[in-house]
Formats: C-alpha cells, structure tokens, sequence
C-alpha cells in the first residue's frame, strides 16, 4: 500500500477522514440506518477522528493530556474517564501501529509521541510501586499529564506492561525490517525490556482483571502476558540481545492458561471469589488481541478459530441472550447484545460497544483462518457452536470444496455482520459512540467518545471484517507445554529508558501559550515572520483559543502544525477589540524562536503578555 493513504484508506474504510466527531449523543429516536455496508463507510471516519481527538496534547478532546498519552474518554464526570490507562493507551496503539504496517505513514509521529511518553511514565512512583522493582509498573492509570492517580483503585492491574510491549514490539519489527535495528534496541527495546521483566517477575501473582473488579488471576491478562513473551523472545534474537524471563516463564504462562478451561468454556476469573458463572467477555477479547492470523486452530493458545474459543463464545454470548430486553427473542445463532458478564451492575448492567464489536471480530478472526487453510475441523467441542448455524452438521473435517464449508462460512459471516448490525441499531444518527447502551432500549450510557472501548475497537473489527489483519507474533512457533506447570517467577532488573527516538521529525507542531488578561469580546492572536503566522498581516494571524481560560490563569493558546525543524523566525502577539478590528500589540520588540530539532514533534511556547 502506498505510504500516502490514510488511515481509512488503510483499514479498507470508504469516506474521508474530515468528518468532525461529535460531543453528544443525539436522542433515542436518532439513530443510524442503511445498510451495513453504509454504517461501516459513514462511522469509520468518525471512529478514526474520535480515536485522534483524545491522544494528546493536540488532540481536540484531550486538552490537558502530555504528548503521545491517550485519555480513555473525554468524560470528566458521572463516570470520570479523563485519565491514561495503560491498557487502554497499549490496545489504541496496537492499532495504530498496525494502521502505520498497512502504509500509514502519516501515523508514525503519534507512535514515537507515544513511546517517549511510555519511557516517561514507567518511571513515576504510583500507589502501586516504582521503577525500582518493576512494581509500578503495574499501576493500571495515570492522570491525563503524566503524573501519579493516588486515589483509590484495583491494583495492580498486570496486563498493562504485556499490551504496551506487544504495541512496541510490532512497531520495532516493521522498523527493523527498514534498516532500524539500532534504533529499536536503543529507544524501544528498553522499554520492552522492563515490561518484559515485569510479567516474568510478577505473572504468577494475583491482580485485577480488566474490568477492575475482581482481584485474583485473570484469563485475559494471562493470555497477552504469555503473548508478550514469545514475541519478546523473538525480538531479542533480532536485535541480539537476550530475555531469559521471556525463555523461561513463557511456557508456564502457557500451561497456567489452561488452568482457565473447565471443559466447556473459560473460567475468566480463577483465584478468587466471585459469585459468578465464570462466563466473562474478558475471554473473548483475549481471543481476539491473542489473534495470530498464521497460526493453526490451537486450543492451548485459545486462537479465535479453536474449538475452546467457539464454544466459549456461544457460553459467553448466549448468556446474555434472556437477560437483556433489547435481546428478546433473538434465536440461537443470531446476534445479540454482549455486555460484560451476566451478574454485572455496574451502570445497571448493561451491554458494552466492546463487547458487542470483539463477539463480531473472534468470528471474523475465525473465519479468516478456515478460510486461509481451506478446512474447518468440528469436534465435540465446537459441535453446539456449530450446530447453532447449521442444525445438521456432524463432527468431521470439512475442506472448502464441500458444500458444507461454503454454507458454514457464509453463515459466520452472517453471524459476525449481525453482531455489527447490532452496534448500527444502537449507534446515534452522529455516530457517537459511548461505553454501553441500555439493556432496556438501547440508549446510550455512561461515559462518552470512548477511545479504545468504543472508537479503536470499532476499527478493529471492520478491519478484519474487510481480510486486514495484523502480522504474526509467532504462536505457531511458541513453546511447548511442561508437563506439569510450576508457579515460577524471574527476578528482573529495571532501569529508566533513554529518551532516545527512531526517526527525527521533519516538521513539528508549536503551541503558542499567553497570558493576558481581557475581556469579553476580545481576541488574543500570534503574528509572526513566517506564512503559518500570517507574515505579519494581522487578518491572517494564528487565532488563540482560551477553551482553558481562568479567572486565575488567563491563558489563550493555537498551535501552528508542521513547521520546519529548524526554521528561526519572529513573532508577536496581538489583540483585537470587542469590535473585532481594532488592533492592539503587546507592547515589546518583535520575539525570536527556534523550532527545536530532534524527537519532539510536539513543543509549547510559552509566554507571558508584555504591556
């Protein structure tokens, strides 16, 4: 694919990337209609636009958020989700880095934004711990600048270290295979490597599961823990270094894994006391971010496409079938809305976007695969999940050219689009996307333009609706299972990484930030010697904005996008009257800057109104 498409082009996605997302949702009677195809095309846009808007520090949603982390909603109460987790954060990244594989490259300075980001935050203190034993490693959220969340939480949360290295490590791969080994082992590797450390130190301890709930062993956070270190053991081959956590705890991690399967679906929580069934969407989004389009149908890796994996999610997805209204009278092998696990009441307990587009994309994953090795194989296990689409089908291997594989594919396709279908019905006329939908008339609820949980996970799942799939991590080539597990750990060393970067940036983004008192009517702009500032005409300024303007803190601040590394110019700030044309400058000599040169694309100025 050629560098220049963008990211709906990337993804296979129809409409233009212009669409504004909006801030609200519309009302219940407002909702999206057409086709499928249609939904698809008109809601990519706006899902790409709402993942941008909340990375910061230019995007429109995440004011106030450092360079290159990303705030899980732009909610700030009832629920407040202006925070980064580190999860969440990893999975949008995974993403993007994957968008940027397909030829994205315009997508390339927010992923180095993200790593410099990354090497900063695992070096602040939490609640959790710090850098100096790992511990804080496992600290699942931060606030939106960067610095510690002290308030009361569920941690440690362990899968966050194993989703952020998994995102680094495709990105170190694609740039290994362009002529980057050095880099990645300078600026990304050790970042990687602490992650890598902290799952081999601390897999074999509880923590909270991803809901942040439940504290004890969590089949998701098993799951890309044992992800993280096959592909850890690989890259450090690659780039010739060494992971003797990655050696050896990858396979008992792997033999742990199993420990979740009771023989008809996965136990997502173990290790604790719940006072559930066991049947969680926890382990359907373990299916799918553990998703290894080369590998086989394997059971012990839970692939989408395995047995255990399909008849988990027929337990996981049929348990919400009688308990929803909006899914009243939806038959077996149809879809339904999919919240989080049946005894939820979080909200009131409803069905989640996320979890409703993961039930829709392990079936897409699936089918990628039957179709890719030309059988499907039915046994005992899958044979209920099979039987729900056609009532006739026995267990046996059924290669493509029987008619059987041709009417079992198009009815997981039928399958999948259905549980898309179900986020088109429920999805606002605006396209806005929330964290759940009511169980009673499917309105939206809670917090609002989800980044991951709603926007990213969106992306995903067309995206493999349309055959884009990521690249392999190697479950094919994984470790074998022991014989017996053993709880084992590695003691790990950890150590700040340098803020080195892959790749300078060419251009960078300067935000121009000033202080100064005015009124209302007025309108404080920066006039400068360059053309992204006007060239000194006032009617062609850079407008600043005072969206953070305070009684206390009078500031108004604009960001002039892609200025040359380098380039030294001249500039000058300015106001406008209540008649919005009577001209006022700042009463000081013309200011010099520098655009720095370097990592940083993103750089603030800032200054002070001189009278």
């Amino acid at each position: 694919m050629s560098s220049k498409r963008g990211l709906v082009s990337v993804l296979g996605y129809r409409a233009q990337l212009s669409l504004a997302i909006p801030s609200r949702w519309s009302t219940i009677g407002e909702r999206a209609t057409g086709s499928l195809d249609s939904f698809v095309a008109s809601e990519s846009p706006i899902a790409v636009q709402g993942v941008l808007s909340n990375i910061g520090p230019a995007g429109s949603k995440a004011a106030g958020a450092g360079s290159g982390l990303v705030i899980a909603s732009p909610s700030k109460a009832d629920p407040d989700y202006f925070y980064t987790w580190t999860r969440d954060s990893a999975l949008t990244f995974k993403m993007l880095v994957d968008a940027f594989i397909a030829g994205d490259a315009s997508l390339q300075p927010e992923i180095e934004h993200y790593i410099a980001a990354q090497a900063l935050l695992q070096t602040v203190a939490n609640p959790s711990g710090d850098l100096t034993d790992g511990s804080g490693l496992g600290e699942p959220k931060f606030e939106a600048n960067g610095t510690a969340f002290t308030g009361p939480w569920g941690r440690p949360q362990r899968d966050g270290p194993a989703l952020r290295a998994t995102a680094l490590m495709a990105y170190s791969r694609r740039l290994i295979a362009n002529g980057g080994l050095n880099n990645v082992a300078s600026a990304i590797w050790p970042i990687v490597s602490n992650d890598l450390n902290y799952i081999g130190q601390y897999w074999n301890r509880t923590g909270f599961d991803l809901w942040e709930e439940v504290d004890g062993s969590s089949f998701f956070t098993t799951a890309v823990q044992h992800r993280a270190l096959v592909e850890g053991q690989a890259l450090a081959e690659q780039i010739g270094n060494t992971c003797p956590a990655c050696e050896s705890q990858a396979p008992e991690v792997r033999c742990f894994l199993q420990s979740f399967w009771n023989g008809e679906f996965v136990t997502s929580n173990i290790n604790a006391k719940t006072g559930r069934n066991g049947r969680d969407a926890n382990s359907i989004l373990a299916a799918i971010h553990t998703f290894d389009p080369n590998a086989a149908c394997d059971d012990t890796t839970f692939q989408p496409c395995s047995s255990r994996a399909l008849a988990n999610h027929k337990e996981v997805t049929d348990s919400f079938r009688s308990i929803y209204p909006i899914n009243s009278g939806i038959p077996h092998g149809s879809a339904v809305a999919v919240g989080r696990y049946s005894e939820d009441v979080y909200m009131g307990g409803n069905p989640w976007y996320l979890n409703t587009l993961a039930a829709a994309e392990q079936l897409y994953d699936a089918l990628y695969r039957f179709n890719q090795s030309g059988s499907i194989n039915v046994d005992s296990t899958s044979l209920p999940f099979f039987q729900d689409l056609d009532p006739s089908i026995e267990v046996g291997t059924y290669t493509s050219s029987s008619t059987v594989f041709s009417n079992i594919t198009s009815a997981i396709r039928t399958y999948a689009d259905g549980y898309l279908s179900i986020v088109q019905k429920y999805t606002p006329s605006d396209g806005s996307l929330a964290e759940q939908y009511s169980r009673n008339d499917g309105s939206p609820l809670s917090a609002v333009d989800l980044t991951w949980s709603a926007y990213a996970s969106f992306l995903t799942a067309i995206a493999r609706r349309s055959g884009v799939v990521p690249e392999s991590w190697g479950a094919s080539k994984s470790n074998t299972l022991p014989s017996t597990c053993a709880g084992t750990s590695a003691a790990g060393t950890y150590a700040p990484a340098p803020l080195n970067c892959t790749v300078n940036t060419s251009t960078v983004a300067v935000t121009f930030d000033v202080r100064e008192p005015t009124i209302y009517g007025e309108t404080v702009y920066v006039s400068g010697s360059i053309p992204q500032l006007g060239n000194w005409n006032t009617a062609e300024g850079l407008e600043l904005n005072a969206n953070r303007y305070t009684g206390s803190d009078p500031l108004w601040s604009g960001t002039a996008s892609s200025l040359p590394a380098g380039q030294s110019f001249e500039y000058r700030y300015f106001k406008t009257g209540t008649d919005g044309t009577t001209v006022t400058w700042e009463g000081v000599d013309n200011r010099l800057y520098t655009v720095p040169e370097g990592c940083a694309r993103n750089t603030v100025q800032s200054d002070v109104w001189q009278q």
